[in-house]
């Protein structure tokens, strides 16, 4: 892919990070300090797909997009989407398949989102189960969404992200 193409797809896919959590509020689910907004990683796990630098963006502009929405909070564990996507899109240069991505990554994405709530003032019992656990979850869910988004953009516009589309 040349660079135009990916510089462009980054942009659109950090617009897209930032606007999920304007737009579609009503899709989030808040069950004490965790909350999931249905398909927020969805940018993330196609810009993985381009590389690092791009998911590491979008990442940033996730965060960006539930500080406007949601607070300093939710928004801090947003950022925390710009480490799993540098590592996502390392592991996919490495020849990691999308599915093993989204499984090693799923781990350190709750672990990231557990731990950077900690200043907060939250209890152990809340981090670790409702951010870690519900964090991890709600990524592989978000993993198949954004499978099912990439083959869709295979198959009508002919835009192939994964190496076997």
């Amino acid at each position: 892919m040349n660079s135009i193409k990916k510089i462009t797809y980054t942009a659109l896919l950090t617009a897209l990070a930032v606007v999920i959590p304007i737009a579609f509020g009503f899709l989030s689910i808040q069950l004490g300090p965790f909350s999931a907004t249905l398909a927020s990683h969805v940018p993330l796990f196609i810009a993985i797909l381009l590389g690092p630098g791009p998911a590491a963006m979008v990442g940033i502009g996730s965060g960006l997009g539930f500080l406007i929405t949601k607070g300093s909070y939710i928004a801090a564990r947003a950022f925390m989407h710009t480490f799993v996507g540098i590592v996502g899109g390392l592991l996919i240069q490495r020849g990691i398949s999308y599915r093993s991505m989204v499984m090693i990554t799923a781990p350190i994405h709750g672990i990231l989102e557990a731990l950077i709530v900690i200043p907060f003032g939250i209890t152990l019992e809340k981090i670790l189960i409702t951010v870690g656990l519900g964090s991890t979850l709600h990524h592989i869910v978000d993993g198949v969404i954004a499978f099912v988004v990439v083959q869709a953009l295979y198959r009508a516009l002919n835009i192939s992200l994964l190496k076997k589309a």
